[in-house]
């Protein structure tokens, strides 16, 4: 059973219901025949909405809850919220390194924290309201949809038809299937951010972008945090010296880390909630007063009607598509997180403008040639674009990393953030860039540096005689470059002539 989030003031006012689900208003007659409907009014359905209405295309949006999905609602804009107040609330404990008077104890009003959170997420949600799309001309329908036939979709009584239509309906969280876990009431990232107070002892199951970044941030906020995770390292989808890095980090912020571990049951104890655990044969358990679950998300593919349109699907991946989105139902393509492995809202966004320029404009996009870039927002931040070094060595790539130590870098010393590196990696015997990692307090913001580098087809040369500002964390992605600049003139003047 997972916990419902309780009632929150600043939710329940009329602002932000009027900007995120219009529950009074009727919704608009369907006009004739669309030229895109769009199921789903996450990230990759407003993207996709908002885009084909500007380029003058008639568009049905369809959402069953409210707009902005998971990324606004119980995802990236409220967790960064909470994550911000605790990088906050963490530094204030270490003021008297900078000089500054350190409280004693800090105090934390939880409650405003998480009132903040609420504010920030009514402010972005005015963004894309259901005002400002019915002024794009894009008609909102609120309801469950659900096709009917190849080229129509039911919503409610009414029934719209198109010409071609896109499935983004996002994703949930996952649940274990563990003995005595559903009825003891667990925290997922849907229902966490409704938490009214924090607990005292929190265990966090799963060690990926999401459960870090939690576990981090309540761990800083004050509570006692165990985070369990199955594998032998956190964040599998890194480096593994990324990964240790975040762990040492962890582990310094006083987490318990529980690695390689199995929750195989749970029970109650009194007050507290015991997980049961399995460290290769030992066995062992932790207690806490609340649970959180982040192993993972299940596509939103079931009661959409797919099978009378045609449409292949898998419950775990989601719906099928080909390498431009399209999915067996010609006329229906499909984006985000409703189909891609990689659940970001930055991959969802993208990957519904490449449906819509190749359903309406006869575009031949393929969503597998962009370099992603992601992170993992936790102290210090990890961020990643492109190849990973396992990924050559099964595609038999020859490849070359030059790393930089952030504790190298001149910005990172005087910010007191010297942990980490820019590690970027080129085709041996080329300057050309075929993927990086960089585990840096900023490493969100260096990371976009290097998507524009990878997109441009910027090579390392021309990188190591860009000017940067002084002094910048960026200036790691500069002396990398450098780096391999030093190799290339040494190899030049040792070549025969």
């Amino acid at each position: 059973m997972q916990k419902n989030a309780p009632a929150t003031g600043p939710e329940d006012d009329a602002s932000y219901l009027r900007r995120v689900r219009l529950r009074d208003r009727p919704n608009p007659a369907p006009r004739g025949i669309y030229d895109l409907a769009v199921v789903g009014a996450g990230p990759a359905g407003m993207a996709a909405a908002e885009y084909a209405a500007r380029l003058g295309f008639s568009v049905a949006l369809v959402e069953r809850d409210h707009l902005g999905g998971n990324s606004l609602n119980t995802g990236s804009v409220p967790s960064k919220a909470i994550i911000r107040t605790a990088r906050l609330y963490g530094a204030m404990r270490n003021a008297d390194e900078y000089g500054a008077p350190a409280p004693y104890e800090p105090a934390l009003d939880f409650s405003q924290a998480m009132a903040r959170m609420h504010r920030i997420r009514t402010r972005i949600a005015a963004y894309h309201s259901a005002d400002d799309l019915a002024t794009l001309g894009v008609d909102v329908f609120f309801g469950s949809a659900r096709f009917t036939d190849a080229r129509t979709l039911a919503v409610n009584d009414a029934r719209l038809h198109f010409r071609k239509a896109l499935v983004a309906t996002g994703a949930r969280p996952r649940t274990l299937d563990v003995a005595g876990l559903d009825a003891m009431g667990c925290y997922t990232s849907a229902t966490v951010f409704g938490m009214a107070a924090l607990p005292k002892r929190l265990a966090v199951v799963g060690g990926g972008p999401l459960g870090c970044e939690l576990a981090q941030a309540f761990c800083r906020l004050g509570a006692h945090v165990t985070i369990v995770q199955n594998n032998a390292k956190f964040l599998p989808r890194e480096e593994r010296d990324a990964a240790e890095i975040l762990s040492r980090a962890m582990a310094r912020d006083g987490m318990e880390i529980r690695l390689n571990t199995t929750v195989v049951g749970a029970r109650r104890d009194g007050a507290a909630k015991v997980l049961e655990t399995v460290n290769y044969d030992v066995k062992g358990e932790v207690r806490a007063d609340e649970i959180l679950l982040c192993v993972g998300r299940t596509p939103n593919v079931e009661e959409l009607g797919l099978e009378q349109a045609g449409i292949a699907f898998d419950r775990e991946k989601g719906i099928e598509v080909d390498d431009f989105l399209r999915s067996t139902n010609a006329h229906v393509y499909a984006a985000g997180d409703a189909c891609l492995a990689l659940k970001f809202t930055n991959a969802a966004q993208a990957s519904a403008r490449i449906a819509v320029r190749n359903a309406l404009m006869r575009a031949r996009e393929r969503h597998v040639d962009i370099a992603t870039p992601w992170c993992t927002f936790c102290d210090p931040e990890i961020a990643h674009i492109g190849l990973q070094v396992w990924e050559a060595r099964r595609q038999r790539i020859a490849i070359k990393s030059f790393t930089v130590m952030m504790q190298d870098v001149d910005r990172a010393i005087t910010d007191g953030e010297d942990t980490g590196f820019v590690k970027i990696h080129i085709a041996e015997g080329t300057d050309r860039i075929l993927g990086a990692t960089i585990v840096a307090s900023r490493a969100s913001e260096l990371i976009n540096e290097m998507a524009v580098i990878m997109s441009a087809g910027i090579g390392m040369k021309a990188l190591a005689e860009m000017v940067h500002t002084y002094p910048a964390q960026s200036d790691a992605i500069m002396l990398a470059a450098q780096a391999w600049r030093r190799e290339f003139d040494k190899a030049v003047r040792a070549a025969p002539a």
